[in-house]
């Protein structure tokens, strides 16, 4: 498998959980709208239905986060970006991505434990009626960063590849 092959194969997989996850939005939206309506119209509401909706807000930012960077919409400092040189730019994109993985790397080792807790001692939400198996939720924020790692490894190979294609 060539470089080539590989980046766009992440970049694939990546365009996919991004168009996958965003439909987390529709139904976060729709359960919001549902408990707001039942709340206030019929002064009835669950606990569980409000849990849930942070609870699909999780994997929408956990997901959406390596799509934001596949597609350019994450945050940067464009007042300084736009400025530079296409060549420095590429610079900043490498370091970026590097920057993304070891940051990315770090985040998934600290929350290892974290979820492994949550694992073992069964966590489940503290208030009555609540969402059980609160693990599961937990467990996403390595797997999202996981998603980040290999996107930003996407986007260095993207990168190296434009800097060699400047150089001949």
């Amino acid at each position: 498998m060539s470089v080539t092959e590989l980046r766009t194969g992440i970049e694939r997989f990546t365009d996919l959980t991004g168009r996958a996850t965003s439909w987390l939005a529709l139904v976060i939206v729709v359960l919001m709208a549902t408990n707001v309506l039942l709340r206030y119209l019929f002064s009835y509401g669950t606990v569980w239905a409000q849990e849930l909706e942070w609870h699909l807000l999780a994997p929408l930012i956990l997901f959406g986060m390596s799509y934001a960077l596949l597609h350019g919409e994450h945050v940067r400092v464009d007042v300084l970006y736009a400025n530079f040189s296409p060549r420095k730019k590429l610079y900043v994109d490498l370091l970026s991505a590097l920057l993304s993985v070891i940051i990315s790397v770090i985040i998934i080792w600290l929350s290892l434990n974290y979820v492994q807790q949550a694992y073992v001692i069964d966590e489940q939400s503290s208030d009555p009626g609540g969402l059980p198996y609160r693990w599961i939720l937990k467990a996403l924020i390595p797997l999202g960063f996981l998603f980040l790692i290999l996107q930003s490894l996407a986007l260095a190979l993207g990168v190296l590849e434009k800097l060699k294609a400047l150089r001949t």
